[in-house]
């Protein structure tokens, strides 16, 4: 097992994705030494650690939610995209905040989690379209877009009349996959 670890942190992406397979394979037993190796100092040994934990069908998702606010935004993406494959409720507080984050990846990729999350996410996002920067209501947007959830057919319906094209983008999109197809003509 030490020797696996080695290699996912040897700084060679080919050895350190070969070895995410086979620390996989040994199963349940790993995943306390990739928690470990996920609180390392080195940024690079916390995202292998993320990725490898995506991978494992032992990986619980309260184990994911603390990376989410790591102080390196390429470790906070992957433990978006490893809630993505894991997701659950509880994580969606973390994710909602991270919908602001500064990485634009990151937050896109807090929004594919929530989409993997569903109908659950559906409060928690239509507030966000109230009071949150309007990078972080872009992605709302486009999660209720791929949610589907009737409960924000009037979130998207007032955002046909924002000034965003993105917002208003992802607006008809939801709208037109819950079947609300309409021609949208702004009276002046």
């Amino acid at each position: 097992m030490n020797d696996l670890l080695a290699e996912l942190t040897s700084g060679d992406e080919l050895r350190a994705e070969a070895a995410v397979h086979k620390i996989i394979a040994l199963g349940e037993e790993v995943i306390p030494a990739l928690l470990d190796l996920a609180h390392s100092q080195e940024a690079d040994h916390r995202w292998w650690a993320i990725r490898t934990l995506a991978q494992s069908p032992h990986t619980r998702t309260e184990d994911l939610i603390p990376f989410l606010s790591d102080s390196a935004c390429e470790v906070r993406a992957a433990a978006a995209l490893a809630l993505y494959s894991h997701p659950a409720e509880a994580a969606i507080p973390a994710l909602i905040n991270l919908l602001s984050d500064e990485d634009s990846l990151t937050a896109y990729l807090a929004g594919n989690a929530l989409i993997a999350i569903g109908a659950l996410s559906t409060p928690a996002l239509l507030q966000v379209l109230k009071e949150a920067k309007q990078n972080a209501r872009i992605q709302a947007m486009r999660a209720l877009a791929e949610i589907c959830d009737h409960r924000a057919i009037p979130a998207m319906m007032k955002a046909m009349d924002e000034d965003s094209v993105l917002l208003q983008h992802w607006a008809k999109e939801g709208l037109e996959r819950l079947g609300l197809n309409m021609v949208y003509v702004k009276l002046s």
